[in-house]
């Protein structure tokens, strides 16, 4: 679990965000949130709590507060560029330009990436909307957690596989399958959500009681009326 190992083998190889791509989704969701950001910043939210907790704080308590939100955002930048952009190495084609300056020219590449990102917070706050909190909830507990589950355990049997000796296609047909699977579970669940929220036919009247209000028809008044007009 090296950092520098990680990195030093990405640079020997392809990038983790093409090889895990499903994890550096997964990643960049969480690190949204963990930083309380747009969409995810229900909890300091301006509109609802009038800046929440910031509004105790004033001065110097109320910068330190401020300033340690974007030092979060960077650190949490920093890690992403480690584990899935290949850290202070250049990206593929433009390996040459890591000699220059006696090497001191990989910070800059390490310093572009991490503000890629925090590009990325910016954009993501002025163009979506703010999540409710059970929106909130149900996306990590029903979405995030069984896929990030899902694809350890994928990722475990496929380094398995490989450490075992078998082809790249054994491999490859394993994982295909796998996605089939998850395929057609979230399809029959669709499906399941869509067959709840079917309306009522429109013969069937509601099975509560609905009070007759003053200068308005009922359901049953209108039905008639409107079942009168087509027989005429």
């Amino acid at each position: 679990m090296s950092t520098s190992d990680i990195v030093g083998a990405q640079h020997e190889n392809i990038w983790n965000v093409i090889v895990l791509f499903p994890s550096f989704v997964i990643y960049v969701i969480a690190m949204v949130g963990e930083t309380n950001r747009a969409p995810f910043d229900l909890a300091e939210a301006e509109g609802e709590l009038v800046g929440g907790f910031h509004t105790e704080y004033s001065s110097l308590k109320f910068a330190l507060f401020f300033l340690a939100e974007y030092v979060n955002i960077i650190a949490v930048s920093a890690l992403a560029t480690t584990l899935f952009l290949g850290g202070y190495h250049a990206p593929p084609g433009l390996g040459f330009t890591e000699a220059w300056l006696g090497g001191w020219f990989t910070i800059i590449w390490f310093f572009l990436k991490v503000n890629l990102f925090f590009f990325l917070f910016m954009w993501l706050r002025a163009s979506l909307p703010r999540l409710r909190y059970d929106q909130f909830m149900k996306f990590g507990w029903k979405v995030l957690i069984p896929v990030s589950l899902l694809w350890i355990m994928i990722v475990a049997t496929l380094r398995v596989i490989q450490q075992q000796g078998a082809s790249r296609i054994v491999a490859l047909s394993f994982a295909v399958g796998i996605v089939l699977i998850v395929m057609a579970i979230t399809s029959a669940f669709e499906k399941s959500k869509e067959k709840a929220r079917a309306p009522l036919p429109v013969g069937e009247a509601p099975e509560f009681p609905i009070p007759s209000l003053p200068g308005v028809k009922s359901l049953n008044a209108s039905r008639e009326s409107s079942t009168g007009d087509n027989n005429e």
